[in-house]
């Protein structure tokens, strides 16, 4: 029996809308430290790049540098704080859970592969109730390689015992796209998410608008023909 095709997904801005608690727990640490909090308006410039790096960002738009030690302090700080409430402001983007079961029943299995370590992601999706959809979760402590090596996404496929060559990344940013693109994966991205140029200027395969775009659009990535009137 051969294995079966999949969709992989990015989480943070791609599945959810997550800036609310990740900058929420990054202005505990900048109080903490003695700096002003930051508005929620600047996770566009500061998410995606993962714990660490928007920890140093975060001071250094606060006129601060940190070295290697303290970093690494506050660091363990933030994933302690961030693991005792990891969703409550977060919340799905609209059309998610709509596309999931969709592709489930067009029999795809799904995936989740995410630089947010992987106890924080496994709450997330726990939170949101949809853990039990993916046949395989992937964050970046999960393998020795993270994103964008390919190898983070080609072992979660591997995982998910689904097939490689009829895969396809959904993300929001130019780590997934690279990733993808490493791996000789297609690649679909949301404007939404956290990105630091216009997604449509990183030339991912696609582009959708909405979740509600994203079966069919799966199906141009793979070179299907539409299963649904």
């Amino acid at each position: 029996m051969s294995s079966s095709p999949i969709v992989v997904f990015d989480l943070d801005g791609t599945l959810a809308e997550t800036a609310p608690d990740i900058m929420r727990v990054l202005n505990v640490i900048l109080v903490r430290e003695g700096l002003a909090a930051l508005p929620l308006e600047r996770a566009r410039e500061l998410v995606g790049a993962g714990a660490r790096a928007l920890i140093e960002r975060g001071f250094k738009v606060s006129g601060r540098a940190l070295d290697a030690a303290t970093l690494d302090r506050l660091f363990q700080d933030f994933l302690a704080i961030y693991a005792e409430d990891t969703a409550s402001n977060s919340y799905l983007f609209d059309g998610v859970l709509g596309a999931l079961d969709t592709l489930a029943a067009d029999g795809y299995a799904l995936a989740v592969c995410t630089n947010k370590p992987i106890l924080h992601t496994r709450l997330i999706l726990a939170h949101f109730g949809i853990a039990e959809r993916f046949a395989a979760v992937a964050g970046r402590d999960s393998f020795p390689f993270f994103k964008p090596d390919p190898r983070h996404l080609t072992l979660t496929i591997e995982a998910a015992n689904a097939d490689p060559k009829r895969a396809v990344m959904i993300g929001d940013s130019r780590t997934d796209i690279a990733t993808a693109r490493s791996a000789g994966i297609p690649s679909i991205c949301v404007p939404f998410g956290y990105s630091d140029a216009p997604i449509e200027t990183l030339e991912p395969d696609f582009v959708i608008q909405h979740f509600d775009e994203l079966p069919e659009a799966v199906e141009r990535a793979l070179g299907l023909e539409p299963v649904r009137p």
